[in-house]
């Protein structure tokens, strides 16, 4: 018998939360500021390669009026090592220069306010409030797209769309949890290119798997 989505929800919930019980982020960070920048670096980058960015530059800039203070060539020398390192670099200083003289160097808690700041969109807000200030918002980026559309969750064509319908179906109190099991199913498992299918723990749920 075919599962609605909200029972694929619960089935999910189950056997992704035993196999990723108190899920959190990758990236680290000891801060929501640190968060914010490691964030804003991650786009088109994997953890991995930001996270040994910034175990650097966290020691001589952990927060934003630190990080206000170096000039952009030295910014640079840090995050030179991924995509788009320039307009990381000037974002970066720019969000920290921000913060200090618009928030006394804190991070803002709305989206409104995040998505204002330079090299912050819907995702980059969206991860902040939820791993940062414990909000129940959902940060779709590839991984959660491509698993909420492969799985049957959803069927969207934009992430956008995606958030929007899985807020909906996720109970509240399951959404922060839940978006760590999409994105690390989705980084593990049910990879874009090649998904595991064959050891997937969800496979008796997923529209995809069925179809191939």
């Amino acid at each position: 018998m075919t599962q609605t989505p909200k029972e694929k929800i619960v089935f999910l919930n189950e056997v992704l939360g035993a196999k990723y019980p108190n899920p959190k982020s990758e990236l680290q960070y000891d801060s929501p500021f640190q968060l914010l920048v490691s964030t804003i670096m991650a786009a088109q980058a994997t953890d991995r390669q930001v996270n040994i960015i910034t175990r650097e530059l966290f020691k001589i800039a952990p927060d934003a009026e630190s990080l206000s203070r170096l000039e952009l060539d030295t910014v640079i020398g840090f995050v030179r090592s991924i995509n788009y390192f320039n307009t990381k670099a000037k974002n970066i200083l720019e969000v920290s220069r921000i913060l200090v003289a618009r928030y006394n160097g804190r991070v803002p808690e709305t989206r409104e306010e995040l998505e204002s700041l330079p090299g912050v969109g819907r995702k980059t807000a969206n991860v902040v409030l939820s791993n940062a200030f414990g909000l129940a918002v959902m940060p779709v980026d590839t991984h959660v797209h491509r698993v909420s559309n492969r799985i049957g969750l959803v069927h969207t064509n934009k992430p956008e769309q995606t958030e929007t319908e899985l807020m909906k179906i996720i109970p509240e109190a399951w959404v922060i949890n839940f978006h760590h099991y999409l994105l690390l199913h989705g980084r593990y498992t049910c990879k874009a290119k090649k998904p595991e299918c064959s050891r997937c723990e969800v496979s008796s749920v997923c529209d995809y798997t069925q179809k191939n």
